[in-house]
Formats: structure tokens, C-alpha cells, sequence
């Protein structure tokens, strides 16, 4: 994220947000808003973080209720995964217009699924590093951000 998350929280304050709160430190802000579209608070949030904090930071929104509902439905239980897999879900401004075949595999990334706007993937730990990003950026371009599934439960109930 490269920006402190009181200095994160307060640029959406001065946005006009409110009940806000930050979600661990990885740049996650759970706060409450007029009703507008996602893309629209999207770009609220980023005019604030570029006023606020001088620079910004792609921004994805999604409903809390989107993300209970997304917990609630755990896409991975269909799934035999590893013991040791991770899992991770990538969050698309977009719906996905391409192609794909799923679940897929390489190089012990399995992209298990696709909700929508959600990617759910699981992989292994590589000693070549996240090579999961690497995949996730080539099948679906670098305008996503990708979270733990720990996190993602954890922005659900915040």
C-alpha cells in the first residue's frame, strides 16, 4: 500500500466518508458513503488519497454486503486443495470479457473459479516468489487488486 493507514483513513474522511476504518494495513478502508455507483466512490476515494496524501492508488469498491455474501457462499469448498494452499481472491473493476477455461492450473496456481468480478484463486507457496500475481496479471491486466481470503473475511465483518 506505501501509505499509513491513519493518513489513508483520513483522506476518506475529508472525502466525505464516513464510519470509516481501515482493515489491517494492506490499504483496505471499509467505510460508508451516499449511494453512487462503485466506479464513482471509487474515484472519490482516489481524488481524496491524491489531495490528502499526493499521490493515489488504484481503488476497487465493493459492498459489504457483497462480501458476506461471497464468505457466506465459500467458493473454495468445492475445491480439494492443498493443505498448504493459499487462497486468494482478485477483485476486477470490470467484468472479465475474455475467454477462460476453469478451474486451471500452472505452475501450482489453480484458478479455481469466477464470480462476476471476483477471481478465486489457491496456490502453493513457490520459492520463486507470488507467481499467482504473475498469472492473475497476465490473464486479467494489472487494474485488480488481489486479497487473502483472511482478509477478505475480515473486511466482511468489519
Amino acid at each position: 500500500m506505501n501509505a499509513k493507514m491513519t493518513e489513508l483513513k483520513h483522506s476518506f474522511e475529508a472525502a466525505g466518508f464516513t464510519d470509516v476504518k481501515t482493515v489491517l494495513t494492506s490499504g483496505n478502508v471499509v467505510f460508508s458513503a451516499r449511494a453512487k455507483s462503485e466506479m464513482a466512490l471509487a474515484r472519490q476515494a482516489e481524488a481524496a488519497m491524491a489531495k490528502q496524501l499526493s499521490r493515489t492508488f488504484y481503488t476497487i469498491v465493493r459492498p459489504v454486503s457483497v462480501l458476506r455474501d461471497l464468505v457466506e457462499a465459500n467458493p473454495y469448498a468445492a475445491f480439494d486443495l492443498p493443505a498448504k494452499a493459499k487462497r486468494v481472491v482478485t477483485f476486477l473493476g470490470e467484468p472479465y470479457q475474455g475467454k477462460l477455461s476453469l478451474p486451471t492450473e500452472t505452475e501450482g496456481v489453480h484458478i479455481l473459479s469466477m464470480n462476476g468480478r471476483e477471481v478465486f484463486t489457491a496456490y502453493v507457496p513457490n520459492p520463486r516468489g507470488p507467481v499467482f500475481m504473475v498469472l492473475i496479471e497476465k490473464l486479467f491486466g494489472r487494474h485488480v487488486t488481489t486479497r487473502t481470503w483472511e482478509t477478505v473475511k475480515k473486511c466482511a465483518t468489519a
